[in-house]
């Protein structure tokens, strides 16, 4: 192809764009096949010091894969039974609850363990007291959406023995991790030195490092807009949907937290913004949802707001097991906007 055929390629292609609008612009992974991959264990043993920390992630890691073989057999139905809130819970639901607590329950460096279907802070390490770690977690989020075969996830917050839950921040957590079910089952999990992401099942080995030190860039064309009936109430979210759509910005949301803030980490870039009015009050919970994507997100060079005062979301004050926040995270700049 001559030059001047270049120029003409690139230009008709700038012109498809500007024909097609911001739905024709995509961001695909840069992500190129490698020769071979580290195993969980590798990775583990090089970034991740505790020991301890290493078996409750090994352990969090197991009942990953055991949630994914449950979701491709179980079909999704209604349990019969609601949940503390009054939900229905789905037959898919409570096999990810029972598998959590059964898997808590088996580990040797968990002590209590918390459910969002049952926000109670239970001990689960017996008489011998000689367990670690508080874990949180959400068994699956989605639940309005894995009807339709959508991504669904895990979100688990681990929290050490000497916090606790209550009194607790965020930024206590010793690690979080967040497992994403979709056509693969992959699973971010906070290491000493950054986030690593872990697919599962795509190799003889259980667990394969599928992305090493996830960076979240400061800017973004990528918008998640999460209780849009809020900006009836709040002229600022509306000014603010307006910005993204006026500077063409491209939407990715579905309506389930874990797919649409996970994808900041495999496009490296994003904004997710849950804000709250008195018509649209708080739902997401802070210690199984908010804190743990928290976590990742700062220390992917993210940003985090409370959606109230503008601080982290990591330095708010777990004083319920069920405290409910507002919620942005992401590209800094875009938090910061």
């Amino acid at each position: 192809m001559s030059p001047n055929e270049i120029v003409e390629s690139k230009k008709k292609v700038e012109d498809d764009d500007e024909h097609y609008g911001a739905s024709h612009t995509s961001h695909y992974t840069t992500e190129e096949k490698k020769d071979s991959y580290s195993t969980l264990d590798e990775i583990l043993d090089s970034k991740c010091s505790d020991p301890l920390v290493r078996k409750v992630i090994i352990d969090m890691m197991a009942v990953c894969a055991d949630i994914t073989e449950a979701l491709r057999v179980n079909l999704v139905t209604v349990e019969g039974s609601s949940n503390v809130f009054g939900d229905s819970q789905l037959s898919v639901d409570v096999i990810s609850d029972e598998l959590m607590w059964d898997a808590c329950k088996k580990s040797s460096v968990i002590r209590e363990g918390a459910s969002e279907e049952d926000p109670i802070v239970r001990n689960v390490d017996g008489d011998d007291g000689d367990g670690e770690f508080t874990v949180c977690w959400d068994p699956l989020d989605g639940s309005s959406i894995i009807d339709n075969n959508w991504a669904v996830g895990t979100m688990i917050g681990i929290w050490p023995k000497k916090t606790g839950l209550i009194g607790a921040t965020g930024r206590d957590q010793v690690t979080s991790i967040i497992a994403l079910y979709g056509p693969r089952t992959t699973v971010l999990v906070a290491l000493d030195d950054g986030v690593y992401e872990f697919t599962y099942g795509a190799t003889a080995k259980p667990w394969i490092c599928t992305r090493t030190r996830i960076v979240i860039k400061p800017d973004s064309k990528i918008f998640s807009p999460a209780n849009l009936r809020s900006a009836q109430d709040l002229p600022g979210y509306a000014k603010l949907m307006n910005h993204y759509m006026t500077n063409r910005y491209t939407l990715r949301y579905t309506g389930g937290l874990v797919p649409d803030v996970y994808q900041q980490f495999t496009k490296n870039m994003g904004i997710f913004c849950n804000p709250t009015s008195k018509k649209s009050p708080a739902k997401l919970r802070l210690a199984f949802e908010a804190a743990p994507y928290a976590l990742m997100v700062e220390l992917a060079g993210g940003l985090t707001s409370d959606g109230v005062t503008g601080g982290s979301i990591l330095d708010v004050k777990i004083t319920a097991v069920d405290q409910r926040t507002a919620l942005c995270c992401g590209s800094k700049n875009e938090v910061v906007r």
